[in-house]
């Protein structure tokens, strides 16, 4: 299955390493955009066209797209069913501003998201158009546990990330972007051990430390003298993204379900960049077994253009009119490329397409992980894989594994770039690779990325 096209395709790879110097659009986004910009600091490129996994910047340079809009284009780029359905909206006159109001393509939107969840969720599913981030959604996800339960705390989990917006932020383990606000929600959040199995938080990993993390969680539901309220919710990634591509241990999952459904204790499932396919399955709590009380999602749900939505059992749906609301939840577009990229997920499975490729590029990671020590531990599920990037020289943790390395991520991004390959980074000190294509990825263009890895990891390393 190749959606790339053309001459970007056809391109044989080139042994020339790219170089970087700024162009007059990069001068004048330095010059004019917010110190808060993030991405072109590590990745400065100024992009012209795209089409499928590929991308080719103003000076006609092509990259394979590893990086996908964070996870958003589930397709690729400008795939043909996207392109389809925005046409038709434009075609037909749809009204492209809409609120909350419905439309034929509102109501078809919603019956192909329902038509994509576990049977037992959709049949008592309520759903809620957010404004068009996933950091909105989430918002209102809180909103909705807190009115529902009559309670205010909600437990995160160390190491997740839920959005930017103050309520959102106040869910996440990374200090840094919180560091400057001071307080946000103050003691609405308890903040929990996530298990991280590489480098458990309790020192002990595998079945051992999935075992002491739901004990310390049920007793901290269940002790009177723990200190924390009983929370309105749980919220958690069932693979952590900017924490480091960390997928949590499925009996740990059912376990934490099982908590907290003891517990009257909602349980929100942030599926906002593991959702529609990328882990394996359509929804990566799915691999457990599971039903939530409330799924976040955005990115890929509008086929590359913004929206963003709540999905939740119908018992917590006590919230009045206009509880949670935004001039840009109706975004007809976005509705329509989203359940043209559903329909083609669902046909075409790519899920197991997902899975399937996502173990292929593991093993290419495996085989140079024996040649290469730096690369201490690779994980993930699906097409949401991370490379935790170690110094095998360092001082082992209690666990016995060397300590991250913060400077060998950065070069190795950069190595990639200069050969065509867009990474991005994560998890404790920018020290994991993160691999997010689009799931139409072929077997032959898989095989490609795990080439141009190997090629700028040993530049890397060499250059240390």
């Amino acid at each position: 299955m190749s959606v790339a096209i053309s001459h970007i395709e056809d391109t044989p790879l080139q042994e020339t390493l790219y170089q970087f110097d700024e162009s007059p659009l990069l001068a004048r986004q330095r010059q004019q955009e917010s110190n808060a910009r993030s991405y072109p600091r590590r990745i400065p490129l100024a992009l012209k066209r795209a089409k499928g996994i590929y991308v080719e910047d103003v000076e006609g340079r092509r990259f394979i797209d590893c990086l996908a809009g964070a996870g958003t284009l589930a397709l690729g780029h400008n795939h043909a069913v996207v392109i389809a359905a925005i046409q038709q909206v434009l075609s037909d006159e749809l009204p492209l501003h809409t609120l909350d109001l419905t439309t034929p393509v509102k109501d078809q939107f919603v019956q192909d998201l329902f038509g994509l969840l576990p049977a037992e969720l959709a049949r008592e599913a309520k759903i809620q158009f957010c404004g068009p981030t996933g950091t909105d959604a989430v918002e209102a996800a809180l909103k909705l546990v807190r009115t529902a339960t009559g309670r205010s705390t909600v437990l995160s989990f160390q190491g997740g990330y839920h959005g930017m917006s103050q309520g959102a932020l106040s869910l996440m383990g990374s200090l840094g972007p919180k560091k400057p606000l001071g307080a946000l929600l103050g003691n609405g959040v308890q903040f929990l051990p996530y298990p991280y199995d590489y480098r458990c938080p309790f020192g002990l990993g595998g079945a051992e430390g999935v075992r002491v993390n739901l004990h310390y969680l049920e007793n901290l539901l269940n002790d009177p003298e723990a200190g924390v309220l009983l929370p309105a919710a749980v919220i958690v990634e069932v693979v952590q993204g900017e924490g480091g591509v960390i997928p949590a241990d499925l009996d740990w999952l059912r376990g934490l379900r099982r908590i907290t459904e003891q517990a009257g204790v909602a349980l929100i499932v942030d599926e906002i960049q593991s959702g529609f396919g990328r882990t394996g399955k359509m929804f990566a709590f799915e691999h457990a077994g599971i039903i939530p009380d409330v799924v976040v999602m955005s990115k890929a749900i509008g086929g590359s253009l913004p929206l963003a939505v709540v999905v939740y059992r119908d018992w917590l749906d006590t919230w009045l009119p206009g509880a949670h609301a935004g001039t840009f939840r109706g975004n007809q577009m976005a509705m329509a490329a989203g359940s043209a990229v559903m329909r083609y997920l669902k046909e075409h499975d790519l899920a197991g397409h997902a899975a399937v490729m996502g173990e292929r590029l593991g093993e290419h990671l495996r085989i140079l992980q024996r040649d290469f020590p730096q690369l201490g531990d690779i994980r993930g599920r699906g097409l949401m894989l991370g490379v935790e990037l170690v110094d095998p020289n360092g001082k082992p943790d209690v666990q016995g594994h060397p300590p991250v390395h913060r400077q060998l991520a950065p070069l190795v991004q950069r190595e990639c770039l200069k050969r065509g390959l867009i990474l991005e980074l994560g998890g404790r000190h920018g020290s994991v690779v993160r691999f997010l294509p689009p799931l139409v990825i072929t077997g032959a263009e898989v095989d490609r990325v795990a080439e141009i890895f190997g090629r700028a990891l040993a530049a890397a390393v060499a250059s240390l």
